[in-house]
């Protein structure tokens, strides 16, 4: 799966996307029993049916289908097209309350970790992007950094806490990289275990991972009555819409509403 590998890399995929779409081409190649290569449409129909018939979710399905393709299309240079998927259901993100917020960000005993969770939170950063900050892109006196390349090859400007910029003065300035690991940077891998110890230690009894607390931030944003197109540029999203799904699991409006119930004498 080299080639695949490469492929991904030159076109700047994130290390997950590149280790699904592995993972998929690997399992379609067992399908095949070793001739990936000789595949045709049909083929790939047969191996997304098989895995419906194993009750895969129709979102496993469709990434399914997007590896598979991109392999055979972009790779051995094909053109296989109309391969249909169930329509995947739609679904809202888990949020955080301030409070989980909080106790996820106090349970490491490391304030590297702390300070990852904080900047997780505090920016609403993918965690794709996070490994991926250098200190100079830190403006700490201007209270701003930069995310250089992010989704789409786009930069965008972020906002800083003053706290992550006192924790950040607590940290190592050994690497290039503001969150380094052990080779330089850090595994997307190894921060969605961090967070994932944290909200385990912190008894959050929710899904937590660091995409949870990008849509945390998106949403108390929106709930401090923040506009959603600056908050869609905060977040990097290229469509509006993408950032209207915040408006959907806002708390605050529906709370404020009186109970239809009460009102009755």
């Amino acid at each position: 799966m080299d080639d695949l590998v490469s492929e991904l890399r030159l076109r700047g995929y994130s290390d997950a996307t590149i280790e699904a779409y592995e993972r998929y081409n690997e399992q379609f190649d067992e399908h095949m029993e070793g001739s990936l290569e000789n595949a045709t449409a049909s083929d790939v129909k047969g191996f997304l049916s098989s895995l419906i018939a194993d009750d895969r979710a129709s979102s496993t399905v469709a990434l399914a289908r997007s590896a598979v393709l991109f392999y055979q299309n972009h790779v051995l240079d094909k053109d296989i097209s109309d391969v249909q998927t169930p329509k995947v259901e739609s679904s809202l993100p888990v949020v955080l309350s301030p409070k989980e917020v909080r106790s996820i960000i106090s349970a490491p005993s490391h304030t590297k970790s702390a300070a990852m969770i904080m900047m997780l939170y505090s920016t609403g950063m993918r965690v794709s992007e996070l490994v991926s900050l250098r200190w100079e892109d830190l403006e700490p006196d201007r209270g701003v950094a930069w995310v250089r390349e992010g989704k789409g090859d786009k930069d965008r400007m972020i906002t800083l806490s003053d706290r992550v910029i006192d924790v950040l003065d607590d940290i190592d300035e050994d690497s290039e990289y503001v969150f380094a690991g052990r080779n330089g940077q850090m595994t997307t891998r190894n921060v969605q275990r961090v967070v994932k110890r944290a909200a385990d230690e912190a008894e959050v009894d929710k899904k937590v991972t660091p995409h949870t607390l990008r849509h945390s931030y998106a949403t108390h944003l929106l709930e401090d009555g923040n506009d959603l197109r600056l908050i869609q540029e905060l977040l990097g999203h290229s469509n509006l819409q993408t950032t209207e799904i915040y408006t959907h699991v806002s708390s605050k409006a529906k709370q404020d509403i009186d109970n239809p119930l009460d009102q009755i004498e």
